[in-house]
């Protein structure tokens, strides 16, 4: 029995492994307060955003971050935890923050961004940044200002003469 237990939770700290080295981005959160209600309409939110949420316990959190190589989570994962997981590096931090501005029950404790752990200040900033959509607009926008004046320039030129 004790054997059956113990494999299981091998499994699950395996599987949690594997889905946090996928992931781009990971934001812990504590949820105590929250209702059924409410966990719902987050899990929903992070859903339609391409994110997943799992309410796991502390200890096989740890172990799976530590596997991941998240250093310094320890001291965090202490008290209700979930995880929100996306494989896009802004989303889940977006949805979290936007959530908490609504439910003040919702406490943001820390984030891992590619690898890199994040205090909640840290992560605030990454959840303000545009998607990936957003930053190769903003690229190709500055990319083609150039172009664009010269082509102004060339067109007001031929103006003139003509």
């Amino acid at each position: 029995m004790k054997e059956a237990t113990l494999n299981k939770k091998i499994e699950e700290v395996d599987s949690l492994t594997a889905k946090f080295k996928e992931a781009k981005s990971l934001v812990f959160v504590d949820y105590l307060g929250l209702t059924v209600a409410e966990v719902s309409e987050l899990r929903n939110l992070l859903y339609d955003q391409g994110c997943q949420m799992f309410v796991i316990k502390n200890n096989i959190l740890k172990r799976a971050a530590k596997k991941a190589g998240f250093k310094g989570l320890d001291d965090v994962l202490v008290g209700p935890s979930a995880v929100a997981l996306s494989k896009d590096v802004t989303a889940a931090s977006k949805v979290i923050f936007g959530f908490a501005k609504k439910n003040e029950k919702l406490g943001v404790k820390v984030g891992v961004v590619e690898g890199t752990v994040l205090n909640k200040a840290d992560l605030k900033i990454v959840s303000a940044l545009p998607d990936k959509k957003g930053m190769v607009s903003m690229l190709l926008s500055v990319l083609q200002a150039p172009i664009r004046n010269l082509g102004v320039a060339i067109k007001a030129v031929a103006e003139k003469i003509a």
